[in-house]
């Protein structure tokens, strides 16, 4: 459970991952929770979505959320709410994404229906829930990723995190209402570009041709509280081996390769 707004520890938006979305943090600071009208302000002009209040008039209108998307553009928005906070933020910075997810979630519910939920389906809520963007530039960093060797990933090179050479963008909305809670350790679920600039859009690329997303052990799980600065115990290398987010390699697990 996420705190409430009132018992906030107003310290956890200073460090990552949360740290990263400080054009935010006036809305995250306030005392009282930003309407929707001050959310809608802040997308860029001709915008086609918007933000809407999701009481029970608009349920009345008997639409599923994905297709309320598609059809108006009206993204429903609960009041008072971190979850849909959190996306709305998502929304603003990585619009193309979402857009994305939205058609290919449409395009499954024309198979599926609106009750039941296709393989595709659990991926692309997993990304949109707890994805994160990975930027590569060292093959060995993506070996020891497959590996689950976690130590070698974090420790060993340890200074590609720090130096920018190995980078994470945290995409999920739940991911980021985890990080209310101080010391929680998070574990996201990855998309991986090799490389380059602009990962986002490679990612949003990827998603719109099917290319991945396809199934959610296609995912790489990612403990994200390893990064080096992104947990209070990063510092100490018995983290790596201690910690109960580092997992070990299921057999028969394998990832696919990553996005170039």
């Amino acid at each position: 459970m996420a705190p409430t707004r009132e018992a906030l520890d107003r310290s956890v938006l200073a460090a990552p991952p949360l740290s990263a979305w400080s054009c935010f943090a006036p809305l995250l600071r306030a005392e009282a929770w930003p309407s929707v009208v001050e959310l809608n302000a802040l997308w860029p002009e001709g915008a086609r979505h918007r933000f809407v209040v999701q009481d029970k008039a608009l349920l009345a209108d008997g639409l599923h959320y994905e297709e309320r998307i598609a059809r108006h553009g009206a993204i429903a928005t609960r009041p008072a709410n971190w979850h849909d906070l959190f996306n709305a933020f998502v929304w603003l910075r990585y619009g193309a994404i979402k857009q994305t997810l939205n058609a290919r979630q449409m395009a499954e519910i024309a198979i599926m229906g609106p009750r039941e939920r296709s393989r595709p389906q659990y991926a692309l809520t997993h990304f949109d829930e707890a994805g994160v963007i990975v930027t590569l530039t060292d093959s060995r960093m993506l070996d020891a990723w497959g590996a689950h060797d976690w130590h070698r990933l974090f420790w060993t090179f340890r200074d590609a995190w720090l130096g920018g050479e190995a980078r994470v963008d945290v995409f999920g909305h739940a991911l980021l209402e985890h990080a209310l809670t101080p010391g929680k350790l998070l574990v996201g679920k990855a998309l991986v570009v090799t490389g380059g600039n602009d990962a986002a859009r490679r990612c949003a690329e990827a998603i719109a041709s099917g290319a991945v997303l396809v199934d959610p052990l296609e995912l790489r799980p990612l403990p994200v509280s390893g990064v080096p600065g992104w947990h209070a115990d990063t510092n100490a290398e018995s983290f790596y081996t201690d910690a109960p987010c580092f997992q070990p390699l299921r057999a028969g697990r394998v990832y696919p390769a990553p996005l170039s």
